[in-house]
């Protein structure tokens, strides 16, 4: 798809209304939601928005979500949003109409992405919902899969259970069209009994096992979750003779 609007080299910093078209669930805990802006702006795969919520009484509170969708997507943007108990603007994004408005600031953030033009295989590793800025960059990826076909990708996604994996379906099916992209998953509580994947929290051994063979091809490593899960990643790898320049990080909570 031809894409409209402004580069993402320059962003919008202003908010502005944004409608949602688009909504469901996409994970036990986690919705999709699908937004037009009036004035659209080309994000780059990694980059979040700011979206702000403002009461009646004029009382505000916002709060960041990485881009979900591909800046192949023109005029809309997605966003894969965790409900919080308690929290002041997931659960009214959770119960949003078709056609109820926010407010949108963005795209922001230039360290955490990735496109294209750039080289060397991909090592993308996320934990819950820091998978999401990993399905912009590989949405992406896909939208270009005829020049990026001998490019190898490996997701390493760590989910509590089956019932919180992310884009399972969409993800699932980009590995059985793409052999030079691998879809790995472990769970961390709760394994069906047909489950043969991983069985633990992501640890040094898994690393190596899953990322080892790319060590010496400069590849590049996107690391999104909670602070902890991240740290722990990006020292496994970086343990592993990983460069630690080419390791960029993401962390929330």
């Amino acid at each position: 798809m031809e894409t409209h609007g402004r580069s993402s080299a320059t962003p919008m910093t202003e908010w502005q209304p944004a409608t949602l078209i688009e909504t469901y669930k996409i994970a036990s805990d986690v919705a999709s939601l699908t937004f037009r802006l009036q004035e659209w702006t080309a994000h780059v795969p990694g980059q979040h928005y700011s979206i702000k919520l403002t009461s009646p009484n004029g009382y505000s509170a916002q709060r960041d979500y990485s881009v979900a969708s591909s800046p192949e997507q023109g005029g809309k943007v997605e966003f894969g949003v965790k409900y919080l108990e308690g929290g002041e603007v997931s659960p009214y994004l959770h119960t949003m109409k078709i056609g109820q408005q926010v407010e949108l600031r963005g795209p922001l953030g230039g360290h955490f992405t990735w496109n294209t033009s750039m080289q060397g295989p991909l090592v993308l590793v996320g934990g819950g919902t820091g998978v999401v800025p990993l399905v912009s960059m590989i949405r992406h990826l896909m939208r270009h899969i005829d020049t990026e076909s001998t490019r190898e990708v490996i997701l390493l996604g760590s989910f509590k259970s089956v019932d919180y994996i992310l884009y399972h379906d969409e993800l699932e099916d980009y590995a059985q069209k793409h052999k030079n992209f691998k879809l790995i998953f472990t769970l961390t509580r709760e394994t069906p009994p047909w489950w043969n994947g991983y069985r633990s929290r992501i640890n040094r051994d898994i690393l190596k096992e899953v990322f080892g063979h790319l060590k010496d091809q400069s590849p590049l490593s996107y690391v999104c979750g909670p602070t902890a899960f991240v740290e722990s990643v990006a020292s496994g790898l970086v343990s592993l003779g990983f460069d630690t320049l080419s390791i960029k990080t993401e962390r929330f909570g």
